[in-house]
């Protein structure tokens, strides 16, 4: 297999995945509005997975409803008769209102059609991370367990990390995961870090304009864990030239380069992708003899040589859960990434250093976080998070958004008024342009960093 034939499988799994994940939570979330507007009698014309301006893939009419898949990968819509939504269909709206469309329901009917989709999107997220904690627990390496310190990437040694060090406390409030420790940084602006660094405990000032790099990096080159390449399993693809290896064996040296840890491997350039079939040449301690071995090497398939992962070295922590047990494990979960999500987007707007330009995305950065290879703990993680935030930003007071609608009907629950077809109409245009320039610009974006 050629190396760019794996790039494109590694990018196809992501987008496999980020299609059947948006596919979830578009369908559900549509379902969401589609049910209660059945059970209240409302007629619904269509149910679309993705939008259909001028054709769709597929549709097909079951009773009243037209089901289809349209082409344009933004979302979806069911279109509800008498209510003004993206379809915009003005015509239907000048007839006289009747008995089985939305605007002739009474408003506490109209207001749970419009937040269903809502809901479904906050059930969703509570179940999925509910079976997560329920399946898989939580697991984690913890910071005490980092015997071998961490390795200070670009951005780390930009603050004075050095390799070995053990960061302990984010601006004074101690840590105990090591993969929440930029987030935090980014969270809390924090101007410090604590580390432990041979057995002294040392602070180090955080500059400004590091959070906008790493922000900008996407936590990217700033740690990562120290640990020792150890055999786990050699695989019968393996091309062994000369010697042997075998499992328990570890990685000492490469080319006549001492390595110690698998990060001497990554901050070396020299050890980058070579050329295929080119031999490699490897050291490694067995027992207290060191053994040697001549090894081909197939561009980005590696050597093929299975090392143990982190967690298996360094030690983790799993908590396990009955089913009983991750309900609220897994709500509060839940809560937290969306009490996580309005903290980050809080700065965008109160912070000098975490800036638009470098946070915002379009479809193609969502897509981008699915792992290169297809991990259902992972994908189905993803999958709440994206609930939960899509529940979020559907229910803020935006025309054209589902708290839209619901914010105008809560105002004629109150008031005794119901705002003009007119003044609805107007105002789900404005959202709608509001809406796909942001989407245009997150797009733009995305293209820009692709080219940059």
């Amino acid at each position: 297999m050629t190396l760019l034939a794996i790039e494109w499988s590694s990018v196809g799994i992501k987008v496999l995945q980020f299609i059947l994940s948006f596919s979830i939570l578009v369908i559900l979330h549509e379902l969401g509005h589609f049910l209660p507007a059945r059970w209240f009698k409302c007629r619904v014309e269509k149910f679309y997975l993705f939008f259909n301006p001028w054709f769709s893939l597929f549709k097909k009419k079951i009773g009243d409803t037209e089901y289809g898949l349209g082409w344009v990968p933004f979302g979806g819509y069911v279109k509800i008769s008498g209510m003004i939504d993206e379809s915009m269909d003005k015509e239907q709206m000048q007839q006289p209102a009747q008995p089985w469309e939305f605007r002739s329901k009474p408003a506490w009917q109209r207001l749970i059609i419009m937040l269903g989709g809502v809901t479904v999107n906050v059930l969703l997220a509570f179940t999925i991370f509910i079976m997560i904690m329920w399946i898989w627990g939580d697991r984690y390496i913890p910071v005490t367990n980092l015997k071998y310190g961490l390795y200070a990437d670009t951005l780390g040694r930009k603050i004075g990390l050095r390799d070995g060090d053990n960061i302990i406390a984010v601006g004074g409030k101690p840590v105990m995961r090591t993969n929440k420790i930029g987030s935090e940084i980014i969270m809390n602006e924090a101007t410090s870090l604590t580390v432990l660094r041979d057995g002294d405990s040392v602070k180090l000032a955080i500059p400004t304009g590091f959070i906008t790099l790493l922000s900008k990096a996407r936590l990217e080159h700033f740690f990562g864990l120290r640990y020792p390449q150890i055999i786990d399993s050699v695989p019968s693809s393996v091309k062994v030239l000369r010697g042997n290896v075998r499992k328990g064996d570890t990685l000492i040296g490469v080319d006549g380069r001492f390595i110690r840890f698998a990060s001497d491997l990554y901050k070396d350039t020299t050890f980058g992708y070579v050329q295929r079939e080119k031999a490699e040449s490897m050291t490694f301690l067995r027992g207290h003899d060191t053994v040697s071995a001549l090894i081909a090497r197939q561009e980005k398939l590696g050597t093929g040589i299975q090392y143990k992962n982190p967690e298996d070295i360094l030690g983790y922590v799993q908590i396990n859960y009955t089913l009983l047990q991750a309900a609220p494990a897994g709500i509060h979960k839940s809560i937290q990434t969306l009490i996580d999500y309005i903290r980050n987007l809080r700065l965008l707007f109160t912070s000098k250093e975490v800036k638009v330009q470098d946070n915002l995305g379009s479809v193609v950065s969502i897509a981008s976080v699915f792992p290169s290879e297809w991990d259902w703990e992972s994908f189905w993680s993803l999958t709440a998070i994206f609930s939960i935030l899509l529940a979020f930003m559907n229910v803020l007071p935006i025309p054209a958004l589902d708290g839209g609608h619901a914010l105008f009907t809560l105002i004629e629950m109150i008031s005794g008024r119901k705002p003009s077809d007119k003044f609805v109409e107007y105002s789900q245009m404005v959202g709608m342009v509001l809406l796909f320039g942001l989407m245009a610009y997150a797009m733009g974006l995305d293209i820009f960093r692709f080219f940059k």
